[in-house]
């Protein structure tokens, strides 16, 4: 991941850092590659909610193919994924989907492409021979690869594209940031945005049905009282967490919390109430045989004196 770039069309803010829905960038871009078994950083080391090797270009800000040089010498895996740390909708499925057509294919790399069509170097997996070899090359005609374009590598690599406007979408300006922060808080994205924040937050690896959740919170909310919603919530998750701890514990304590809030809300009706409730009458009187009669005192059985 490359991470050390000047940012100059940020007034020189470190970009990494920028915060979109509650996460720095970097962290957003981390999450998307988990599943990798190392992940090099070529920056300066910084707090990240995950763990990475770090590394630098040489020389500092020497640009993407020195940085790319510096990454690739931690890393042995056949396959390297390449990505830039300011795409703030990159996700595991996209990362996994690049990797899943690099295998299935004889290509050097597999890149994403933007809504205007362009090759986005910086979101694609590649061979690491390939790179490797490019790279050599290179070092050789120029002596290094810092001050290279990463065109000089790309464009010799024999290269399958598809097309992800959303997953390459990069904020390379504060019109970019803006834009990012606004689609996240949109009606269909801001419940898994939120989601996604508070498990990087609180080092949660999970897959979370939010639908379930919803409609226990729902449930608890409409059967009991509304604040039973996130304490119910609350407390399932804490008993998945005693089990197992995945998504079936989750699913398993949702659904005996689901039980619960039905048979409570059962009670609140007219046909739960066992056969000597009393129940008013036309008149307003006690009908049953255990209600109190007409005209008597409050509290006293039918039958005293």
């Amino acid at each position: 991941m490359l991470a050390g770039g000047a940012s100059r069309r940020l007034g020189g803010t470190d970009k990494p850092a920028v915060r979109v829905g509650g996460r720095p960038l970097l962290d957003r871009v981390l999450a998307a590659c988990a599943d990798a078994r190392t992940t090099v950083v070529v920056a300066d080391p910084r707090p990240t909610t995950r763990q990475v090797v770090w590394a630098r270009e040489d020389p500092p800000g020497g640009g993407p193919l020195a940085a790319l040089d510096a990454g690739l010498r931690h890393l042995t895996a056949e396959h390297v994924v390449l990505l830039s740390a300011d795409l703030p909708f990159l996700g595991r499925r996209t990362v996994g989907a690049l990797l899943a057509s690099l295998r299935r294919g004889a290509a050097d790399g597999v890149l994403l492409t933007d809504s205007d069509g362009r090759d986005q170097p910086l979101v694609a997996a590649y061979r690491t021979g390939a790179l490797r070899r490019e790279l050599a090359a290179l070092t050789a005609r120029h002596g290094g690869p810092a001050g290279l374009p990463l065109r000089r590598l790309t464009g010799a690599l024999d290269l399958l594209r598809i097309s992800d406007p959303v997953a390459s979408f990069d904020c390379d300006t504060w019109d970019d940031i803006a834009t990012a922060r606004a689609r996240i808080r949109e009606h269909g994205h801001v419940l898994d945005e939120w989601i996604s924040a508070v498990k990087d937050e609180l080092g949660i690896d999970l897959d979370v049905d939010t639908g379930l959740l919803l409609d226990l919170a729902r449930d608890a909310a409409h059967g009991v009282a509304r604040p039973a919603a996130p304490l119910t919530t609350f407390l399932v998750g804490f008993a998945a967490a005693q089990g197992s701890g995945d998504r079936d514990a989750v699913a398993e304590a949702v659904r005996k919390a689901v039980a619960l809030a039905g048979r409570w809300a059962e009670e609140d009706t007219p046909e739960a109430a066992s056969p000597g409730t009393p129940s008013a009458d036309a008149d307003g009187a006690a009908a049953e045989s255990g209600g109190t009669a007409p005209g008597a005192a409050p509290g006293t059985r039918p039958d005293a004196g």
